[in-house]
């Protein structure tokens, strides 16, 4: 399948964004002053949860992001 130069953009686009996003929700998540993410310091199942869906966006986004840059780089490679 030959993806358009930009659909490999957006690709790309959409898992520098995931990482950007989900990195910055992990970071805030463990600076929970709330109680929901700590409870008398041991985690809960609100940061288990969390934590969880990050880290499945960071895999989802890292696969997205490497098909949209090896989408702009085989789109470089067939205009030369």
């Amino acid at each position: 399948m030959k993806l358009t130069r930009p659909v490999s953009w957006f690709l790309a686009a959409f898992g520098i964004w995931s990482w950007v996003i989900w990195a910055t929700f992990v970071n805030n998540l463990f600076k929970d002053a709330s109680g929901l993410a700590f409870d008398d310091g041991e985690p809960t199942a609100y940061l288990w949860v969390h934590l969880t869906l990050a880290v499945v966006s960071f895999l989802l986004g890292t696969a997205i992001g490497v098909i949209g840059f090896r989408g702009v780089r085989a789109s470089r490679r067939s205009d030369k």
